[in-house]
């Protein structure tokens, strides 16, 4: 179910009905579960069952890990949760990747091996609660957390409807504490999180898919080469599509949680203000950037094994965390552009020590910004083809290819990526609630008001958030 969607509004009133009613606690907690299967069930019913078994094998592996002292018992119930979650993952969304390169390998070396062709269907956001579900198991195994009072709290903090699609990714230790004591928002509380949901619906639906979507689909789907300022054009409308995309479903997750009563982390900090790549991934889909940290870049040795462990350390982060967002070559070239970003950073920083203020900060924001568009190309090319022809228009070697936009478009598209640009600069130290909390409240109101009026006009073909793929 797509929260851009008429059918979800009715799905809300339904479950904010039922959860104002003065029902027992757990009763409503059984509720949301109901309507959290519900949710994720309408798209494709049968791959429920995926998360029940996920929600059973990482109950009973979290309950064994906390109660044995065992070691090797320990070792077992952690590797039965991961291979589980991995399992599951690996063979939905990267089934068809992996036969793909083995026939392409055997073919390189004279084998011929042809395997039935599988229509395997992708779970809608099975990255997201893998990763959820593990990272309990994994803290239950080092001991950082106490096992859920219930099986209904763990099974809600695993299908918490929210998140569940799209995250951000919740540790549990954040949330399943939450469903412990009854919530219930106040009326400031639930006005807040009504005003972030219609502001993510907003992003989603104006700003990514009526404003920009078209033109980066325009410009990316031309089998031939773009002229530089197409392809400029078009990549800088893809910047802005999966920001706002991504970002107004979170910002729709949080505040749909808020209206319930329940507090989800932050997952955008304004992050085209980041200055450097190690700023940015403390910006953009925090939930995933800290997961990666402290699941993988940490336990394989981090920064503490010496300058050049580090650096492999890194590399492999940002190119599991490339696989992580798609199942093809193009994701694990993006994921070793962003490794190697990060290489490139932390070698200069012991060469030149650089004091930021207003003036090269902007500067040094829109280098970054101009570099993190390079690495969008090949997140949003769906061959290498495609991504080359579109780096030789940008950057120059080939000045003779097609026009494809005509020059409201281009207006268009260069007026809202830098007002969003400026807009992450002026706010990037703070956040949305400190801004509206000083602004006055009948300026509020009509922003909402135009919000809203936008919404409407714009209706939107209820097209899906580009991260339900993933």
């Amino acid at each position: 179910m797509l929260f851009n969607s008429l059918g979800f509004i009715v799905f809300l009133l339904v479950v904010m009905f039922f959860y104002y009613m003065p029902l027992p606690w757990a009763n409503k907690k059984r509720m949301l579960l109901l309507a959290s299967y519900i949710f994720y069930g309408l798209w494709n019913p049968p791959l429920v069952i995926l998360l029940w078994i996920s929600t059973v094998v990482d109950w009973i592996a979290g309950n064994k890990l906390h109660a044995s002292t065992n070691k090797a018992n320990r070792k077992m119930w952690l590797l039965l949760s991961i291979l589980v979650n991995m399992g599951f993952l690996v063979f939905f969304k990267y089934g068809g990747f992996l036969i793909e390169n083995f026939q392409m390998l055997t073919g390189l070396l004279g084998f011929e091996f042809q395997l039935l062709e599988m229509d395997i269907i992708l779970p809608m956001g099975i990255s997201f609660y893998t990763f959820q579900t593990m990272s309990y198991s994994i803290d239950m195994y080092n001991g950082k957390i106490k096992p859920a009072n219930t099986f209904l709290d763990f099974a809600l903090y695993v299908t918490f409807f929210p998140q569940l699609v799209a995250g951000p990714i919740v540790r549990s230790e954040d949330l399943v504490p939450q469903f412990y004591e009854p919530k219930r928002a106040a009326s400031r509380q639930f006005t807040w999180g009504l005003f972030l949901l219609t502001l993510g619906l907003f992003e989603k639906v104006v700003l990514a898919d009526v404003l920009l979507s078209t033109t980066s689909d325009d410009v990316f789907n031309t089998a031939s080469v773009v002229n530089p300022l197409d392809a400029w054009t078009g990549t800088l409308a893809f910047s802005g599509q999966i920001f706002f995309d991504f970002a107004g479903y979170s910002t729709c997750a949080i505040g749909i949680a808020l209206m319930l009563g329940f507090v989800l982390p932050d997952n955008f900090k304004y992050p085209y203000a980041a200055i450097g790549f190690s700023d940015l991934w403390q910006r953009w889909h925090i939930s995933l950037s800290s997961w990666l940290r402290d699941y993988l870049y940490v336990p394989l040795g981090g920064n503490k094994n010496g300058i050049a462990r580090t650096y492999v350390n890194l590399m492999l982060t940002m190119l599991l965390g490339g696989l992580w967002h798609g199942a093809g070559w193009t994701f694990i070239f993006w994921g070793l552009l962003h490794g190697l970003y990060l290489i490139i950073e932390r070698l200069l920083k012991q060469k030149i020590s650089i004091k930021i203020n207003g003036w090269n900060g902007i500067l040094l924001a829109l280098g970054t910004y101009t570099l993190v568009n390079i690495t969008w190309v090949f997140f949003r090319a769906t061959t290498f083809e495609n991504a080359t022809n579109m780096l030789s228009a940008m950057l120059f070697i080939n000045t003779a290819g097609e026009k494809v936009l005509w020059s409201g478009t281009i207006i268009k598209v260069f007026s809202v990526v830098s007002i969003m640009f400026l807009c992450h600069w002026f706010m990037r130290n703070t956040s949305v609630k400190e801004v509206a909390g000083k602004t006055p409240k009948w300026l509020l109101g009509v922003v909402w008001a135009a919000m809203f009026i936008l919404l409407v006009i714009a209706q939107g073909s209820g097209e899906q958030f580009i991260y339900f793929q993933f």
